[in-house]
């Protein structure tokens, strides 16, 4: 009995603390923004840039490595490369053993890309443009009793590559993975400005904040003195209302638009623990800690008050 108990995979507290492990996160904003040029806050000879925009004149000067995939097929192979293979799937389905392994004779010993600590993708919203023309060509799209295409068939297809896609690099353990995206505003029937992500189809949009740690809006703000500035916003509660999640719990609503500063930040030791998700142990300790404040100020109080009452 001890020994199948000995077999069974727990990762201990001090093993996974002593795991690296990557940010996953997206970045949206309006086009022209500034999303691209983030780019120059990160370690060159530790970012690989996947320029998917073709639009790197932004970038022009930056000394790091960039891939340029041109098909939602190329999109899927530099996965597999970065992400490695899914045990989970079928020798016939992506991102599988077969595919990692024909891709890995294509590409080379994959231990190349080792020396990146974050993957730069610009932009998800390419990348969904090249999933939807391959999906409009896929059998799926298509009605079995006419053979017209369907449409409806195309944008399923498309939420369950885009899906996968994205899923598969959120379990790149070990590296940053960063999409960026733009931004759509519009009014509702009631006049009210909504954001969206531009991304073909719903599916993508509404289930990427479950699948990414951080979901940020890049956006103009004023300052204190009604300047223009740029910023990152951080909170899903927020004043201008930006899609916007912090799973770290470390960042503050509003945050300078610098990516390397912000990755630091999400890796510090967390300094204000959340009260509504302490143990039993922490809360007493803390009451107890809060306790001897109070007592502490109110012997002071009594003090001064004293104190007070001789002088007169």
């Amino acid at each position: 009995m001890n020994n199948q108990a000995n077999k069974l995979p727990i990762i201990s507290s001090k093993e996974r603390l002593a795991q690296k492990q990557g940010i996953k996160g997206c970045i949206f904003g309006k086009s022209g923004i500034g999303k691209t040029s983030l780019l120059w806050t990160l370690d060159p000879l530790k970012t690989l840039f996947i320029d998917l925009e073709a639009g790197d004149l932004a970038t022009r000067g930056w000394d790091g490595d960039t891939i340029r995939p041109k098909t939602w097929q190329d999109c899927r192979d530099f996965a597999v490369f970065i992400g490695k293979d899914n045990p989970a799937l079928s020798h016939t389905q992506a991102y599988s053993q077969a595919h990692y392994d024909a891709i890995c004779k294509q590409f080379g010993d994959p231990c190349s890309l080792d020396k990146y600590e974050t993957i730069f993708i610009d932009s998800m919203t390419v990348a969904g443009r090249l999933c939807f023309n391959w999906c409009k060509n896929q059998p799926q799209s298509f009605s079995d009793k006419t053979g017209k295409p369907d449409i409806r068939g195309t944008y399923g297809l498309h939420g369950q590559e885009m899906i996968g896609w994205l899923t598969h690099l959120q379990h790149v353990r070990e590296k940053n993975i960063w999409f960026l995206g733009i931004l759509d505003e519009r009014l509702d029937d009631f006049g009210h400005r909504i954001f969206t992500p531009q991304i073909e189809g719903s599916k993508t949009g509404l289930e990427l904040p479950g699948i990414v740690d951080q979901v940020i809006t890049m956006a103009q703000i004023n300052d204190g003195e009604n300047a223009p500035t740029r910023a990152f916003i951080n909170h899903t509660i927020n004043p201008y209302g930006y899609p916007a999640k912090d799973r770290s719990g470390r960042l503050d609503m509003m945050e300078e638009a610098h990516l390397g500063k912000l990755m630091e930040k999400i890796k510090s030791p967390l300094q204000n623990r959340n009260p509504y998700l302490t143990t039993q142990k922490q809360q007493e300790n803390d009451d107890q800690k809060g306790g001897h404040i109070v007592s502490t100020l109110e012997t002071q109080k009594l003090d001064i008050v004293t104190n007070q009452i001789k002088g007169e």
